[in-house]
């Protein structure tokens, strides 16, 4: 019984990070006007010779979806914590890298706080 208590409770944790880390692969190539569309107006943008460089800012911090309280005052938090940056460089109009940045303390992976930022677009892409 504990073992599937674990068992899912590691699939719930590593589904947070698995989307992020899909996205850096499934964006790749996706048109700008689509990137805006699911991910929002950025909060950044720089020109560059060959393109350009969106980025979109997840300051506030991310808590986890779980919260263990025992006696004694010990807490346990279980999910993302921390804030992210989601950096998108385009050339041609087309998604040729995503990255992440930010600090991120997180059990779920090093990017689960960055999943609201491309859970739509992750969406979008595998319709």
């Amino acid at each position: 019984m504990m073992n599937r208590a674990v068992l899912t409770l590691t699939l719930l944790l590593s589904a947070c990070a698995s989307i992020p880390t899909r996205a850096r692969h499934d964006l790749i190539g996706m048109p700008r006007p689509d990137l805006i569309a699911c991910a929002g107006v950025p909060d950044n943008r720089e020109a560059l010779p060959d393109g350009e460089v969106l980025e979109w800012r997840q300051d506030q911090p991310v808590q986890g979806p779980l919260t263990l309280k025992t006696p004694f005052s010990l807490e346990l938090d279980l999910g993302g914590h921390g804030t992210c940056h989601l950096v998108a460089r385009l050339r041609q109009g087309q998604v040729v890298q995503v990255e992440y940045t930010g600090p991120s303390v997180t059990l779920a992976g090093p990017y689960a706080a960055c999943r609201p930022l491309v859970q739509a677009c992750e969406r979008h892409v595998s319709r």
